[in-house]
């Protein structure tokens, strides 16, 4: 395993035609992060994209076969929802869904694995789309930045976690 490095910076790449795997390295071990990433408490704290948004479903059954749904709302009454199926929970290391956004988008399969040296913990966010068409899309879409909004406000989060 690699040596955690130095926590901030959001990285995103293409390994593969059909996946996206997006790395961010966090100053805070690894349970409080399954926690926050989890638990239906926290996840409106941080989960959001530039401002306006707010998160105001939050649902979580956090079991195998178990459904996740998340509706964001802007403050023009834009409206974005997505949800899934958990597949495989492994507290505080895994967590692999499905990931679905509705309308034309496909559904995917999403493994976050959190790995924990140093009191560091490494977030490894693999999504692995049905085809390269649809992976390129949604490289299209602005989700690094969107994924680095969220992580910075996760990173501020955490701090403030007990």
């Amino acid at each position: 395993m690699a040596k955690a490095s130095k926590a901030g910076a959001t990285t995103l790449t293409a390994p593969s035609d059909r996946e996206i795997v997006i790395t961010r390295v966090f100053d805070a071990p690894r349970r409080l992060i399954f926690e926050a990433w989890t638990n239906p408490e926290h996840l409106p704290h941080w989960m959001l994209g530039p401002g306006g948004w707010t998160m105001p479903v939050c649902e979580i059954h956090l079991r195998p076969g178990g459904a996740w749904h998340f509706s964001w709302r802007h403050s023009d009454g834009t409206e974005m929802e997505m949800r899934g199926v958990y597949q495989e929970i492994v507290p505080p290391e895994r967590l692999v869904s499905t990931e679905s956004w509705g309308c034309d988008w496909p559904e995917t399969l999403n493994t976050l694995t959190l790995s924990e040296e140093e009191g560091k913990t490494t977030i490894t966010n693999t999504v692995l789309y049905p085809s390269k068409e649809a992976r390129d899309a949604a490289l299209q879409t602005g989700m690094k930045e969107g994924m680095s909004l969220s992580f910075d406000r996760l990173a501020e989060y955490l701090r403030n976690m007990t």
